[in-house]
């Protein structure tokens, strides 16, 4: 098995994983559940991370050089090796984004779209669990529930930043340092992305009025072509008329000239 199937193979099992894992996590967090009566979500989330080490292990025994994959995805590893440190999990996600890129079709247009869309969404929703999860029981925290967290996410997303709610603890500042660095990526995208297509709507329209321009040109061509042709079949017609006249009259002259002939004969 190459790791090209491998991968294939787990696709769905470890997106599936990642949506089991995002829904106890979400639970844990938004619902602030004491450790007695969220047992039951931190068994999903430590299930759902088993499959994740199982999807790493494959992938480090199936790549063909091994040493050089394994200092390629060392992020990979910190992530499945930090699991105190609970809003780093979320990183796990990107999962996700990849299914959503591979599944996006063929248009590349398509593809960016739904790619920076996905991506957005997923960066805001996980920044704002993570730093929920981090800040609400803090003393002296201002970003005390999921609303204020989404707000606080989307708010330092776009970089506008109200000062309204921020984070007081080092994780909280760490996962915001990500979101604004992530914020800055993701509005270079989306404007790129719109300004390529305002350049390809100017730029079909404008092919768009050149055909439209040559083709008139080339109809008032054909209407001259055909003016010009009526014309010399005109001239042509009344060549003829007066050749077949003069032709009449030559012969009309030649046999009067031989009907003269004759009668002064003796």
């Amino acid at each position: 098995m190459t790791i090209e199937r491998w991968r294939r193979l787990t696709e769905w099992p470890t997106l599936a994983a990642a949506v089991v894992f995002l829904a106890a996590y979400s639970i844990q967090v938004i619902a602030n559940l004491p450790e007695s009566e969220g047992i039951w979500a931190e068994v999903l989330v430590w299930v759902a991370w088993a499959m994740f080490v199982v999807d790493y292990a494959g992938q480090l025994i199936l790549a063909p050089d091994r040493g050089r994959w394994f200092v390629r995805n060392l992020h990979e590893l910190a992530i499945l090796a930090l699991p105190a440190l609970r809003p780093l999990r979320l990183l796990r996600l990107v999962t996700f984004l990849r299914v959503v890129h591979n599944k996006a079709g063929a248009a590349l247009r398509g593809r960016l779209l739904l790619y920076v869309v996905g991506s957005a969404g997923m960066i805001v929703y996980c920044a704002a669990l993570a730093v929920e999860d981090v800040e609400q029981n803090e003393p002296g925290s201002n970003i005390r529930s999921f609303g204020d967290a989404i707000w606080w996410a989307l708010e330092t997303i776009t970089t506008v930043g109200y000062g309204d709610h921020y984070p007081v603890t080092i994780v909280g500042r760490f996962v915001a340092a990500g979101l604004m660095i992530a914020g800055i990526a993701v509005l270079g995208v989306v404007t790129a992305s719109i300004a390529a297509w305002l350049v390809e709507s100017v730029s079909q329209r404008t092919v768009a009025e050149v055909e439209a321009e040559m083709e008139a040109e080339v109809e008032e061509v054909e209407a001259e072509v055909e003016e010009i042709e009526e014309t010399l079949e005109s001239k042509v017609e009344a060549l003829t008329e007066q050749v077949a006249r003069l032709a009449a009259a030559l012969e009309a002259a030649q046999e009067e000239r031989e009907g003269t002939g004759r009668a002064s004969s003796p």
